[in-house]
């Protein structure tokens, strides 16, 4: 992807998920399924900019009249890509700040004021009443209906097919009891290994039975071909002695007609006289 417009779109389509990345973790959601898009779309991005390197250096080769403004296009967005990775690595700044927020495209203008604001709205909640009994009553009434409703939780978390399995809180462990976790991890990660090295050794007697068929597969074709070949030989000598008796046959056929001329001439010869 070398094209400015295609690059500015990606741009945007990655503050989009950052500001969307920013809500979930203002909800203490859990924004790891779009950390991966989020990092490949942010290589996507440098490696196009890289193509526009080689595409500038090209163009300023030729003395072509774009070059200043692709060179001015690319400066734009690698300061976009800088802002964007501290962005998303947690190394934050004014400058990145006010990158995720300015969209390229001004058509995008109200997706990035309304994720703007709900992710200002999230990080910095204001009250719009004052606090009173109602709210507190209001506030003791979802506590109950959550005590009542254990999955009421559930529902505030995304769905995922593979569930990650529950994290373990290590400021309540001693330290006898983390090493001891740390060893049954271990315990699991070499048991997978060991697994996994089976899986391997399995896989490669069937490529060498596989391998083996082959050779024996190979090994037919080729007495095959030699039968082939002896057959044809036979083809081409019967061909041959075919040709030979044609021809023997037209001679015959020549000498037996001579001898029956010669027959009816005596014949006519002797009645004659």
């Amino acid at each position: 992807m070398s094209n400015p417009s295609q690059l500015f779109l990606l741009a945007d389509h990655i503050k989009l998920s950052l500001l969307e990345r920013q809500r979930a973790i203002s909800l203490k959601l859990e924004p790891n399924s779009q950390d991966g898009e989020i990092s490949r779309s942010l290589e996507s991005l440098r490696d196009g900019i890289e193509s526009l390197d080689t595409q500038i250096a090209r163009l300023g080769e030729n003395d072509d009249p774009t070059t200043t403004d692709l060179r001015d296009q690319k400066i734009s967005l690698k300061q976009q890509l800088d802002g964007l990775t501290s962005q998303f690595y947690g190394t934050n700044n004014s400058s990145s700040g006010s990158t995720l927020k300015t969209p390229n495209d001004s058509s995008l203008a109200d997706d990035f004021a309304r994720a703007s604001s709900m992710s200002t709205t999230l990080k910095h909640p204001t009250p719009q009443h004052p606090i009173s009994k109602s709210v507190r009553f209001t506030d003791t009434l979802t506590a109950t209906a959550e005590e009542e409703d254990p999955n009421r939780k559930a529902l505030l978390h995304p769905y995922r097919d593979t569930p990650s399995p529950p994290t373990l809180n290590h400021s309540t462990l001693s330290n006898p009891d983390i090493h001891a976790h740390h060893s049954l991890i271990m315990q699991e990660q070499d048991d997978q290994l060991d697994r996994l090295g089976e899986s391997i050794g399995r896989q490669h007697e069937l490529s060498i039975q596989i391998g083996d068929e082959l050779e024996g597969h190979i090994a037919l074709l080729d007495e095959v071909d030699g039968h082939v070949d002896r057959h044809a030989s036979r083809l081409e000598n019967a061909k041959k002695r075919l040709g030979k008796f044609r021809r023997s046959a037209g001679e015959s056929r020549s000498l037996m007609t001579i001898i029956g001329l010669i027959i009816v001439l005596v014949i006519l010869i002797v009645i004659l006289k």
